[in-house]
């Protein structure tokens, strides 16, 4: 038998928990996640109304009786929300940029991140990354064999490092166009494309988008970003490329307003309108049971034109 060395005993530190009073703890400063209900919020949501918190908030001193939040701000929002006002942390003393990358990984498996999110969240840790080599480069002389921030970012996520910084670039969206990539309506790759043009040129889209009311294929947002580099984007040329229907594109239906005016109340008046109050009928009658195929409603196709009559 082996007798066990000091060297053979890992010595886990286990660090102290204290209750702080909720008012002391502030939220991370520009953190970059959203709270949502989803499935792991209502999860611990209904923890902590059974049991109260189990899993204390990570924190950091933050000046004279405050407390920076690292870890928790999901757990600290419900017990706002259920009237707790003490919460039981862990405090940890370290710089920002130790406490960005650690506030960033500790949300890494969060069950709905949106795209903004991530580019954002990506962005600081990158930024507090570059920031930690810099300041290692001044006191190592191995500078050679020191890794790229998103060669880091790389390796923990198991994304490439082009990838990497193809979401950091997402970031430079204007507001509008980024909430079309939440809202899914602009997929990641043509998104990515569309953030290396200009503000003004991203604010020219935007009012294509809704004059056209599509949103750009991959290949069109290649080619906006290809003539804003040559400078020669503007009005014309994004309204021509914008105009061309794209492959996948769903057909338009377009009604006369004249032909349905006497079947739709006064007050519907604009096209959102009028397809909101037909989506609704269309709804109701498939609430009530009425199957509009049986009906056999006789719908009068166009007269073909006499060709030889011409």
């Amino acid at each position: 038998m082996v007798a066990k060395t000091n060297e053979n005993i890992q010595i886990k530190k286990i660090e102290e928990v204290y209750e702080i009073d909720i008012g002391m703890l502030d939220n991370f400063k520009d953190h970059p996640y959203g709270i949502r209900e989803d499935e792991k919020y209502l999860e611990t949501r209904d923890s902590i109304a059974q049991v109260g918190v189990t899993t204390p908030l990570l924190v950091r001193p933050k000046g004279k009786d405050k407390y920076e939040i690292i870890s928790g701000h999901r757990r600290k929002h419900i017990c706002e929300e259920f009237g707790i006002t003490k919460i039981p942390c862990i405090i940890r003393d370290m710089d920002n940029d130790t406490a960005t990358i650690l506030m960033v990984d500790c949300n890494a498996q969060r069950d709905t991140v949106l795209p903004s999110e991530k580019s954002k969240a990506y962005k600081m840790k990158y930024e507090a990354l570059k920031r930690q080599g810099k300041r290692n480069d001044l006191t190592s002389s191995q500078v050679g064999t020191k890794l790229r921030a998103d060669e880091i970012m790389a390796q923990e996520t198991g994304e490439s490092r082009n990838q990497i910084q193809r979401w950091i670039h997402l970031g430079e969206l204007i507001p509008e166009l980024m909430q079309m990539v939440d809202d899914g309506r602009i997929a990641f790759s043509p998104a990515v494309e569309i953030s290396y043009l200009y503000k003004n040129e991203q604010m020219m889209l935007l009012k294509m988008i809704e004059m056209f009311d599509h949103t750009p294929s991959l290949s069109q947002a290649q080619e906006l970003r290809r003539l804003s580099k040559n400078y020669e984007l503007n009005e014309d040329t994004m309204e021509d490329l914008m105009s061309e229907e794209k492959p996948n594109q769903i057909p338009k239906i377009n009604i006369s307003y004249g032909r349905i005016q006497h079947y739709v109340p006064r007050n519907v008046v604009t096209p959102k309108e009028v397809e909101d109050y037909l989506i609704k009928c269309a709804i109701v009658c498939q609430q009530r049971g009425i199957n509009i195929e049986k009906l056999d409603i006789k719908i009068d196709k166009p007269k073909e034109v006499d060709r030889d009559s011409r």
